[in-house]
């Protein structure tokens, strides 16, 4: 009798145990689709996966890169992701056409976008952009150009007194093969690709849409409208955000340490230590500032700008429910 009790003491104990793991590994899945491929752009999310940032949240998260064929918009709308990263005027025209995303929380700060373009092309200044071609990004990254052409009451229909506006690829071809007078460039990205093309900054004339008044928000979290209905969804984005933002945070104080992060991280193997602490101590100072909540006033500017964006505005009208604070609120505090 003495055995058997030992063994059912010895067999309850063992299958406590196996329950204690279980219960310990029963982490939330949670899936990121991101707007781009693995570079320094996304460094807080994957420092928060490095740092156990987000095991410490009861969270198991799954990083989907991005790239020139992936929408996050599609993803996001197809069940590819639980919360995806994206610029506010794609989220925005999204939501316009019946995609319901809204952004609980905006780790940037402030615009990285630019136009750089050649000196020796005769651009000094804003009035000297007349008569010359310009490359621009499009798939909705063309509004904040549009709306400051708008601004500047130049045209851009190619006439002599507007621009002619070449759809840019993405890459700086068109700057290095004269093409093009300017070219839209990232002031972590594709303007280091031109110094690294072999132009110096004194041969560089740079117009930053922050300083134009027409920056819009870029890398910002949104989910659908329909999950926050659901109290174990916010639940777990409000985890994922505050660990997040701790992967962020910790981003900005140790930038070289979260390059190589990134670059643990980067299956491709295209992305250079260089090129990587570069980019990280750029976006830094995109991120500062931001503790994750959304700023009323920055997402007012976006859709100031983006409704004013000539003849064909991204969004006709003024959005409701866009964006909440729900997530940060609870998060933050």
């Amino acid at each position: 009798m003495r055995n058997i009790t030992k063994s059912l003491t010895g067999a309850a104990i063992g299958a406590a145990a196996m329950m204690s793991a279980s219960l310990a590994q029963a982490a939330d899945d949670v899936t990121l689709q991101l707007k781009w491929v693995t570079q320094a752009q996304f460094a807080g999310y994957y420092v928060a996966q490095d740092k156990g940032f987000y095991a410490d949240e009861d969270l198991d998260v799954t990083i989907k890169p991005g790239g020139p064929d992936i929408a996050p918009t599609q993803v996001i709308a197809g069940g590819g992701a639980d919360v995806m990263v994206d610029w506010m005027p794609a989220a925005l025209a999204a939501r316009e056409k019946g995609l319901p995303l809204v952004n609980i929380a905006q780790p940037f700060k402030s615009s990285g976008m630019m136009l750089t373009c050649r000196k020796d092309a005769g651009v000094e200044t804003t009035e000297d952009l007349r008569g010359k071609t310009l490359g621009v990004w499009f798939f909705g990254n063309e509004f904040p150009f549009l709306s400051w052409m708008s601004k500047l009451d130049i045209p851009t229909d190619g006439s002599p007194e507007g621009v002619t506006v070449l759809k840019q690829g993405f890459n700086v071809d068109p700057l290095i093969q004269n093409q093009a007078a300017c070219i839209s460039t990232m002031t972590y990205n594709e303007y280091w690709q031109v110094i690294d093309a072999g132009f110096t900054p004194d041969d560089l004339v740079v117009f930053k849409y922050e300083d134009q008044g027409v920056a819009t928000l870029e890398d910002g979290l949104y989910v659908l409208e329909e999950n926050l209905e659901d109290p174990e969804f916010v639940d777990k984005m409000v985890r994922f955000v505050r660990a997040s933002m701790a992967g962020w945070k910790w981003a900005e104080q140790n930038p070289d340490a979260a390059a190589e992060i990134v670059l643990e991280n980067d299956a491709s193997g295209a992305q250079t230590a260089k090129h990587q602490k570069r980019m990280m101590g750029e976006i830094a100072k995109l991120t500062e500032g931001s503790n994750g909540a959304l700023d009323p006033a920055d997402y007012e500017r976006t859709v100031e700008s983006l409704l004013s964006g000539g003849e064909n505005p991204v969004i006709t009208m003024e959005p409701e429910g866009a964006w909440t604070h729900t997530i940060t609120d609870k998060a933050l505090n």
